[in-house]
């Protein structure tokens, strides 16, 4: 049975910084105030040009140069992501596009914060499978187009990113090892957007009550996830048969210094042992976890042949961990051009626009708009 080897990373983050003082000519907050309670420093904030997808497309850029994988290779990509660039089509399809992975099926997954945690497992699963033997994962969101800016207990706390791992088989024993996906509905009031489901369609009256804006009982999220990070890691642990002491990094979900700092409790390591972040991009949900991962790995915490624990927790409320035994790159010979397939995708997607175009001539436009 071949393994699922996590074997190119890579993050992208807008441009424009948004810091605590910033936020304080806005609502009524100031640095200290925000440090105290979530160790938050500043966040990123996507430009009018750029969404969901053009982040996660750089994102995966950077990991498919690292895995020295092009896009062509590639039989699956997930996006998990909170903030899609459309309800559908999938944001996984516009990456596949612009990316010219010709070959991939492509799909969106939500399960919010927990998301890349979910993803990463059902990938590492298609490839355990043996029906697959590439994926690309990626954590993608423009959280700030989502925030009421005038609620300070929410927009202190959000920012945009992305973050991509690229996973290919080998018979090599590694890679992900365990994974644990929990949730529990009843707590779904407890973090969430209202508006623009079935439930809650957009209407005048929604936008105006601002039903589209994320919506949090902090102190219940709080209370929750600070019992589920620890618990949920060593149950990846145990699955993976690892001990604590043979973990050397944990990567929690960015969300709060305080909950991660629980869990290290919780798990009696010091916090020398986690990854953390959020100080300069607060909370990004599904990017936080690959984001704190590449960060690690240029800081030389995590090395190939050393195991890792990733967890997170989210709105749904959902839960998850994955027991990871770190690879890298395996891939020999040169660099691959990712750019290049990019720019030979724009040219194929044209194409593929015109021959649809150039069919329904062919076959009667409008004749049948069943679909």
């Amino acid at each position: 049975m071949p393994y699922a080897h996590i074997t190119g990373w890579g993050m992208y983050v807008p441009k424009k910084v948004l810091t605590n003082d910033d936020l304080a000519q806005m609502v009524d907050t100031n640095d200290e105030w925000i440090r105290d309670r979530t160790g938050i420093r500043e966040r990123r904030i996507a430009a009018k040009n750029e969404n969901t997808s053009s982040l996660a497309v750089e994102a995966a850029t950077n990991a498919l140069r690292m895995a020295k994988l092009a896009p062509t290779e590639l039989e699956l990509i997930i996006v998990a992501t909170s903030s899609p660039d459309f309800i559908f089509p999938s944001t996984a399809s516009l990456v596949q596009d612009r990316l010219g992975a010709e070959k991939a099926g492509a799909f969106d997954l939500s399960a919010a914060c927990t998301g890349f945690i979910f993803a990463l497992n059902m990938a590492s699963q298609s490839i355990r499978s043996g029906q697959i033997k590439s994926a690309l994962v990626i954590g993608s969101e423009t959280l700030s187009r989502l925030v009421d800016w005038t609620d300070r207990n929410t927009c202190i706390l959000f920012g945009d990113g992305a973050g991509a791992f690229v996973l290919q088989a080998a018979e090599e024993p590694g890679g992900v090892l365990s994974a644990v996906m929990r949730s529990d509905g009843s707590g779904g009031d407890l973090l969430s957007i209202p508006g623009g489901g079935s439930a809650n369609p957009a209407t005048a009256d929604s936008v105006a009550s601002g039903l589209h804006f994320i919506r949090m009982n902090g102190n219940e999220v709080f209370r929750f996830a600070t019992r589920v990070m620890a618990t949920a890691s060593k149950e990846a642990m145990d699955k993976a048969g690892l001990k604590v002491e043979e973990v050397q990094l944990i990567v929690p979900h960015q969300a709060n210094l305080r909950i991660i700092q629980a869990a290290a409790r919780g798990l009696k390591l010091p916090m020398e042992r986690f990854a953390v972040n959020v100080d300069k991009y607060g909370n990004t949900s599904t990017a936080s976890i690959p984001m704190a991962v590449c960060e690690a790995v240029e800081a030389g915490m995590l090395q190939r042949g050393d195991n890792t624990v990733m967890v997170g927790f989210g709105a749904g409320l959902t839960w998850g961990s994955l027991a990871i035994r770190w690879t890298g790159p395996f891939a020999e010979g040169g660099p691959v051009r990712i750019r290049s397939y990019r720019r030979s995708a724009r040219l194929r997607s044209w194409l593929r626009r015109l021959w649809r175009f150039i069919e329904g001539l062919i076959w009667g436009r409008g004749r049948d708009s069943s679909a």
